[in-house]
């Protein structure tokens, strides 16, 4: 059965370990352990604490991207078995709680923030891919290579619209879950090391 792949976007505002960006990563634990356990979430793309390696191959930026002037980028990929469960998770919750700052640490976008896009069940995306459905939505608006969620597609390649009731459902029976796990706390931890050396700037 066909799975939704889901990338993020976003440049930070002020480099890693300065307190006006403090606030993302303080939450970044609770936001992982979040997903990690919310209804319809299948797999990301996650940073290994020990070889600080992308566990969906090399990280690629999209072009949007400039290291000579921007302090870093913020980046997930993530699978879901459908729209409705991806978008409860998006606005509501500590996700939600957290993109009603993102202005505080991330820059207004003149790109996509997020990009939607059907896979095989059996097909794990690439940061490379991320970056290209990223471009393909800023550059040609949303079709079935890559949408948002006003304007969403099924994986017939038919436009869809997101069933807000199914979404109010599934928020309901999320449960409210506030541990913070040590291993989310040592991702993060992985994170913040590579992006305070420079290694890549890509956090998640």
């Amino acid at each position: 059965m066909p799975l939704v792949a889901f990338t993020t976007f976003a440049i930070l505002r002020a480099p890693p370990g300065e307190a006006q960006v403090q606030g993302f990563f303080d939450r970044l634990p609770d936001n992982f352990g979040a997903a990690d356990r919310f209804e319809g979430f299948v797999a990301r793309s996650m940073r290994d604490p020990a070889t600080l390696s992308h566990s969906w191959g090399e990280m690629v930026r999209p072009r949007f991207f400039d290291p000579t002037m921007h302090d870093g980028t913020v980046s997930t990929l993530s699978l879901w078995r459908s729209l409705e469960s991806v978008n409860a998770f998006a606005y509501s919750g500590v996700h939600g709680e957290a993109l009603r700052h993102r202005l505080e640490w991330f820059l207004r976008p003149e790109w996509p923030s997020y990009a939607a896009w059907w896979v095989a069940d059996d097909h794990i995306p690439d940061w490379h891919e991320a970056s290209q459905r990223l471009e393909h939505l800023h550059d040609h608006g949303p079709s079935p290579q890559a949408f948002d969620f006003r304007h969403a597609f099924g994986p017939d390649q038919q436009q869809v619209v997101v069933r807000r009731d199914v979404v109010r459902e599934i928020v309901s029976r999320a449960a409210v879950d506030l541990r913070v796990d040590s291993e989310r706390q040592r991702e993060r931890d992985a994170i913040l090391r590579v992006m305070k050396a420079g290694v890549d700037q890509g956090p998640t």
